[in-house]
């Protein structure tokens, strides 16, 4: 009785600074696909089914001001998917759990997911100013706990942004192979000026440097006649994750070390990204830059309007300032927001969420 009165009462008091979605069509599986317990995750104790490995796991961060591009990175995804039935979302929100899971069952009531929460305690006193205010809010860290927040079982999961869409399938994407030193596979930018990211404090430090002078994996080297791998930029939107080495390491803690660093020396600028850097460049598995069409938003201040680059495009990614929403919203698109705009679920007699406190990176 209590669930029912907050669900018909209490949610839509909540939900009054939200958007509206309509729901999205029932995408199904064909007969190509694996036999999965198509039966929707109806509680957090449903291991079995959270455990599938016959599924594509997927983790994403739900935040307020950023649920219209959630909804259109699912619905592309869906879409495009050979197996949708197959794909098992996990969100992780830092508040506002139990209205986030009706909002997102109302809008795909069809969906496999889960909705965790993430203890943005952990990183508040971690956190060191950036370039851009939305880079500091807590759930643009959430990445680096999903080994910690996720069940054991889950061994492999995909990390995608809130403001992408997906136009391939994603099972492609899954089917990356890892090598065995590999914690994460990512697009990388090699021709990108990689040492724009650090400050000239941490430049100047051989201690810091050192960290990318190791060679990428022994084998590799032996075949590449002892060549070290150059340290390349990778966007931390869209990796491929082993949840099981990321355990084993435990990468949480080192990016943890990481950020108290920052907080004593200022060795980089650009919020949750450059930890990663530190630790993963030259030990990232390579994958397809059409993988992540990054960028799209424009820079971190301005966000000026992007071209696409050249090449196939399997995911578009408004990394940056501008988001295609706001923009079209306002009415003053860039040409590559309306790629966006045939995915966006929300109905337009609706509010508009603010982007003042929109995170993605």
């Amino acid at each position: 009785l209590v669930f029912f009165f907050f669900f018909f009462f209490g949610f839509g008091k909540l939900q009054k600074n939200w958007p509206s979605f309509r729901e999205a069509p029932a995408f199904r599986n064909g007969n190509q696909c694996p036999y999965v317990n198509r039966t929707r995750i109806v509680s957090d104790t449903d291991q079995q089914r959270m455990c599938d490995s016959s599924s594509v796991h997927i983790a994403m961060t739900l935040d307020v001001a950023y649920l219209r591009g959630s909804m259109a990175a699912v619905f592309s995804i869906l879409k495009h998917s050979s197996c949708p039935e197959n794909v098992i979302f996990h969100f992780v929100a830092g508040d506002r759990d139990v209205e986030l899971r009706s909002l997102i069952f109302s809008t795909f009531p069809f969906l496999r997911f889960k909705v965790y929460h993430f203890d943005e305690e952990l990183v508040k006193s971690r956190i060191s100013p950036s370039v851009r205010l939305a880079l500091e809010h807590p759930l643009n860290y959430a990445r680096s706990y999903l080994a910690d927040i996720l069940e054991p079982c889950v061994e492999r999961v995909i990390y995608l942004d809130s403001d992408l869409i997906v136009v391939d399938d994603i099972v492609k994407l899954w089917g990356t192979r890892l090598g065995s030193g590999s914690a994460i596979g990512a697009p990388e930018y090699c021709h990108t000026n990689f040492t724009k990211y650090f400050t000239d404090s941490f430049w100047n430090n051989k201690a810091f440097t050192k960290v990318f002078d190791h060679g990428r994996k022994q084998q590799q080297q032996q075949q590449q006649q002892q060549k070290k791998s150059k340290p390349c930029y990778f966007n931390t939107g869209v990796m491929v994750m082993n949840l099981v080495k990321w355990r084993e390491q435990n990468y949480r803690s080192k990016i943890e070390s990481w950020m108290e660093r920052q907080k004593e020396s200022r060795i980089y600028e650009l919020g949750s990204l450059p930890p990663f850097l530190l630790l993963f460049a030259g030990d990232v598995e390579p994958i397809d830059h059409r993988w992540n069409q990054h960028g799209l938003g424009g820079d971190n201040l301005e966000g000026r309007c992007r071209a696409l680059h050249p090449g196939p495009v399997s995911l578009l990614h408004w990394s940056g300032k501008g988001k295609p929403w706001i923009r079209l919203d306002a009415r003053k698109p860039c040409p590559v927001d309306h790629l966006w705009a045939p995915y966006d679920l929300v109905l337009q007699s609706s509010t508009s969420v603010s982007s003042s406190s929109s995170y993605a990176s």
